[in-house]
């Protein structure tokens, strides 16, 4: 590992126990800075409610720390957006952002809309599939971006179970993300989840960033923030244990292609050698391939969309 991250680790790793809640508040009024939090959400209404009414409880009547909590529908076909709207929060669908431009399918292109309807000087990102969600997933990632001026993103870190083996998770990570990044970015290195989906970023960085609209967004935004503004200005907070729904192998090989995607654009900026996976299933008469198109669109920096611009200015 390299002495850079070696130290980085040190400085800029902690956990949600190193800032009790009452000093993120009063750090919260000092600066006057206010928090969004964002869950993407496609068919989660097993969930949403649950993770909603926990942040508005914790985080928004007990203890002011978040200003507002927006769920943004993907095009639910079950009661996601009913049942978010009931715990309290915010629903906005996908399509009704930024309509001038077709939307597409994606975890990015949801995260990057949201900017547009969000007013907070910080953003927090959630999952909204979190199983035995607790609100330290927020005030965790959120506390660095209140209490340190020199911090622009956090990621959470976390163990990640599959089933009821111990940090089997995060398949993706392990075989495709991290290698990626030992590689090629190496100062990334100490990332414990770097593909993990709860997040928080001060909006003057989010704004910067192009957004891969698929599951290449977290490897993208933390390899786009590292060019940007630096590897201190990056953080991680450990916040216990993530539990939320698995992905079958397949799946998980279509979202490894799109990671792999995006790092090969951050390389070379160049031509895709062919953007399409292929995998197989077996039917009737044996094996038969299956092909997938792999994301091939990224959305430019919120800062260049004009409306983006008009409501600055407002």
């Amino acid at each position: 590992m390299l002495e850079e991250v070696e130290r980085w680790l040190t400085a800029r790793s902690w956990s949600v126990s190193d800032r009790p809640l009452h000093q993120l508040l009063s750090a919260k009024r000092a600066t006057g800075q206010s928090v969004s939090v964002v869950l993407p959400a496609l068919n989660e209404e097993e969930t949403v409610g649950d993770i909603v009414a926990a942040i508005r409880r914790d985080l928004m009547r007990e203890a002011p720390l978040v200003d507002e909590i927006v769920v943004v529908d993907s095009g639910s076909t079950d009661r996601t957006s009913e049942v978010a709207a009931a715990a309290g929060a915010t629903v906005v669908h996908r399509d009704e952002i930024l309509p001038r431009i077709p939307a597409v399918p994606g975890k990015g292109e949801v995260l990057w809309r949201s900017l547009l309807v969000t007013r907070g000087d910080i953003v927090c990102f959630v999952d909204a599939d979190l199983r035995d969600f607790s609100s330290d997933f927020v005030s965790g990632i959120v506390g660095p971006l209140l209490t340190d001026p020199d911090v622009d993103l956090v990621k959470a870190m976390y163990d990640r179970p599959l089933g009821s083996a111990a940090g089997q998770g995060g398949r993706v990570t392990e075989l495709m993300a991290r290698p990626l990044l030992n590689m090629h970015w190496p100062q990334l290195a100490g990332f414990v989840q770097p593909l993990g989906g709860e997040y928080a970023a001060r909006r003057g960085l989010l704004e910067q960033l192009p957004f891969p609209v698929g599951y290449g967004v977290e490897l993208g935004m933390l390899v786009d923030a590292l060019h940007l503004v630096g590897l201190d200005a990056l953080a991680q907070v450990d916040v216990g244990v993530r539990k939320h729904r698995h992905q079958d192998g397949q799946a998980l090989g279509r979202m490894s292609a799109a990671i792999y995607r995006t790092a090969q654009l951050r390389l070379a900026r160049g031509h895709l050698v062919r953007p399409a996976l292929t995998q197989f299933e077996r039917g009737e008469d044996g094996f038969e391939p299956r092909t997938f198109s792999v994301d091939t669109e990224e959305r430019p920096p919120m800062v260049e969309i004009a409306e983006y611009a008009e409501r600055k200015v407002a």
